[in-house]
């Protein structure tokens, strides 16, 4: 039932077509990101709210769009971007926030709300999750408690509230999708949990944008929760079955083992599917119950057009339609995931952070930087890392036994790349069209490490030069073992991977001759251990595999992982040193 009640939000007699300014929270996201240009297509302002606005810098309506840097548990960040706002969309949750993300939610929700109040907002919209019928709090899952959690704060909040709350999200990049698709594609034969029985409601990516594009016209008078979901109720086992003939895959043989808790479900979804098990974990938790939407009011207020809501057939033949072409916008992984690093490359020469690890490379090469600097874009996923597939392998292999991302997250885009993107197991930390593409690690470390690659001159007859710094910032004594019991493999993994980075560029560009290369030092420091740059093993070519797979991608990190022997050193070769910077004595 509606609530009626008197609020102070501003216009309350406008039409509920006019162009309204929107605040977008989470705009870096999977929804969040999709989002903005269909505000943008429906004649919308849209203003931006996000931690880091460098991750935003790369979309197509960057420049068409507010941006404020902020973070919606702090009040005076969401003061500033609710200035003038119309309509809210509130649009993240604290899952990675750590094992308290239920608190970190609400507080979030009640500085939201308190700050759309006194900005005399005339809607807030939450997209939520579908919880079931008849089961208290208490039984929920941590993820799908909060999430109601949170509803329950908006719609107090005395700005009139649209909490949607939808299931499973069919869409090319949901967390959802990819874990129905790898599972299905990759199982022929599964041994399943029980909740593969488990009845639920799922809708199409693209029915949920309009109805949140929608929802910024609701009257004022509106303040409730709307269940929404596609046209069919399905079981899980229905959807992937349904999910491989849609594939023009063979009927898939589902054993269902009543004995898999969430948790060991969540090892196993992150053991088979790109999507690791802290994000898993919630997926799973969410399907021990029925998920089916209780009414379909929605419709009174966003009529659906003619072919909506799409079946569940149709959104995954788009899903895989945008995932072949390569037109994936956004992805589960966009936003951070829980436990990853966050903190940027200091930049300072005298960082006073600590020692700070440090492995140059340099290589000339015989080519024009346009070709160099594709394959550096190009790199990762199904493209690999240029140097010993099995040693990255291992790597990936190792982080998701220790609950890490792993090296199945592929790229987003098989070209290009932008601020934000996840790449395997590292973040797009910065890009510099030409010039510098800097990556951050994601992988499970004792410290933070980074990787850049750059070309380097190529002005007029000069020569260009390609220039591989990877980083590490030890956190406490492990992470200075660590550093210096890998760092005899480095002249393997990464000598390897500049020179075979230099010799596709050259093949590609058409001048194959191998490119003469040039020493390198690190500044500063300790004395500085020595060694090869060795012939990094196998082709200059990457790995291939299928979609997203490890074997397909080799691994290591920014502190050059697994365990290969060291191939003799070519002629041209001279010694890398590799070391690390301390700062400066301070009073």
């Amino acid at each position: 039932m509606d609530d009626e009640q008197a609020t102070g939000t501003r216009d309350e007699g406008r039409a509920a077509d006019a162009p309204a300014t929107c605040l977008v929270t989470g705009a870096s996201g999977y929804i969040g990101g999709r989002l903005v240009p269909e505000l943008l297509a429906a004649g919308h302002r849209v203003r931006c709210l996000v931690r880091t606005p460098g991750k935003l810098r790369d979309h197509p309506w960057a420049d068409r769009v507010d941006i404020v840097q902020g973070d919606v548990t702090d009040a005076d960040s969401v003061a500033r971007a609710m200035e003038g706002v119309d309509v809210a969309y509130y649009l993240v949750h604290a899952l990675d926030s750590g094992p308290d993300f239920e608190r970190t939610d609400r507080r979030a929700a009640r500085v939201f709300g308190e700050q759309a109040r006194r900005a005399h907002a005339r809607r807030i919209v939450y997209l939520g999750g579908l919880t079931p019928a008849n089961v208290p709090p208490s039984e929920l899952s941590p993820h799908l408690r909060s999430r109601a959690q949170v509803g329950r704060i908006l719609l107090d909040s005395g700005v009139p509230t649209a909490v949607l709350r939808a299931a499973v999200i069919i869409g090319s990049g949901s967390a959802s999708f990819e874990m129905l698709r790898y599972l299905t594609e990759r199982l022929p034969v599964m041994v399943t949990p029980r909740w593969v029985h488990t009845r639920i409601q799922p809708i199409a990516v693209r029915d949920v944008l309009r109805i949140l594009v929608g929802s910024a016209g609701l009257p004022p008078t509106v303040n409730r929760t709307f269940d929404i979901g596609g046209p069919e109720v399905l079981t899980y086992l229905d959807m992937m079955r349904r999910y491989a003939a849609v594939a023009g895959l063979p009927r898939r043989l589902i054993l269902p083992v009543p004995v898999l808790t969430p948790g060991l479900s969540s090892h196993w979804v992150g053991l088979v599917t790109p999507v690791p098990a802290s994000i898993a974990r919630p997926l799973t938790e969410s399907l021990r119950h029925e998920v089916v939407c209780r009414d379909a009011d929605i419709e009174r207020y966003v009529p659906s057009p003619p072919g909506h809501p799409l079946g569940f057939d149709r959104a995954v033949a788009l899903a895989l339609q945008r995932v072949r072409e390569a037109q994936v916008t956004t992805r589960w992984s966009s936003a951070s995931v829980p436990g990853a690093p966050s903190d940027p490359l200091p930049t300072d020469p005298d960082w006073a952070g600590g020692s700070l690890y440090t492995d140059l490379r340099e290589r000339e090469a015989d080519t024009d930087p346009e070709a160099l600097w594709e394959v550096i874009e190009g790199i990762g996923g199904e493209n690999g890392w240029y140097s010993f597939p099995l040693a990255w392998a291992v790597r990936g292999r190792l982080d998701r036994m220790v609950g890490g991302v792993g090296l199945r997250r592929g790229r987003r885009d098989a070209r290009r790349l932008r601020v934000g993107d996840s790449l395997d197991f590292w973040r797009v930390e910065e890009i510099q069209r030409g010039r510098l593409l800097r990556l951050r690690a994601e992988m499970r470390l004792p410290g933070l490490a980074w990787l850049e690659m750059g070309v380097d001159g190529g002005e007029g007859d000069g020569p260009v030069r390609y220039r591989q710094r990877a980083l590490f910032h030890p956190r406490g004594l492990l992470g200075h073992l660590y550093w210096w019991s890998i760092s005899p493999f480095h002249a393997v993994v990464f000598g390897g991977m500049a020179r075979n980075i230099v010799r596709t560029a050259c093949a590609r560009g058409g001048q194959p001759r191998q490119a003469a290369t040039a020493g390198s030092a690190v500044t500063g420091g300790a004395t500085p251990g020595a060694g090869q740059d060795a012939a990094g093993g196998g082709t200059p070519g990457p790995g291939r595999g299928d979609p997203g797979s490890a074997a397909g991608h080799g691994t290591g990190s920014a502190a050059g992982h697994g365990t290969a022997s060291a191939a003799p050193a070519s002629p041209e070769d001279i010694p890398v040193r590799t070391g690390r910077r301390r700062p400066p004595e301070r009073s």
